[in-house]
């Protein structure tokens, strides 16, 4: 059996010289971060395993567009972050779903009860606080914060140019913090 490589270059190369087997372990490396980006433009979950999918198959005829000199990632999280919209587009689903992609960082062992519900109450509060925000301001906050893509990356999903990116993520984070300073219950 033939050994595959590692290096993510050698296995676009091989991609796209029509290795399927080189192509199947780039999707396993990807799946998880490809369904992540399709859950967060569609925000519901079999939406976006299909467009998880459909963006696969897709990327898949399109690799002898790719760049040979890009990195991958973000070209493919584009093109993912792309089927997502177009799926939620075409479904006409309102985003009424609360965002449950968020990690929260495992509590040590040693935490008590009453850190545990501190901890569940402040993600709540985070995500009821994000769900208010217009969609971009939102976007951009996931992508960096729960999907921790970089600038670049970012800018590449987003279609946009890195200053872009981080205007838009201080703009958004600035239009957030005045919501998770609001007293419980009240509505600006």
């Amino acid at each position: 059996m033939e050994q595959l490589p590692l290096d993510e270059g050698a296995l676009v190369e091989a991609a796209r010289a029509g290795d399927t087997a080189a192509y199947a372990q780039l999707v396993r490396r990807y799946q998880d971060v490809a369904f992540r980006v399709a859950y967060l433009n569609t925000r519901h979950e079999a939406d976006a395993a299909d467009a998880a999918q459909e963006a696969f198959v897709k990327a898949y005829y399109a690799l002898p567009r790719f760049r040979e000199e890009a990195p991958f990632r973000p070209w493919l999280l584009r093109i993912v972050a792309n089927e997502a919209r177009n799926k939620r587009r075409s479904a006409g689903r309102r985003e009424r779903l609360a965002l449950r992609v968020a990690v929260v960082p495992d509590a040590p062992a040693e935490a008590s009860p009453e850190d545990d519900a501190l901890l569940a109450e402040r993600r709540e509060t985070l995500l009821a606080a994000l769900a208010r925000l217009r969609e971009k301001d939102r976007r951009v906050i996931e992508y960096r914060y729960f999907l921790d893509l970089s600038e670049a990356e970012m800018a590449e999903v987003m279609g946009v140019a890195p200053g872009t990116v981080k205007s838009r993520l201080s703009r958004a984070l600035g239009r957030l913090r005045p919501l998770l300073e609001e007293p419980e219950g009240v509505e600006p």
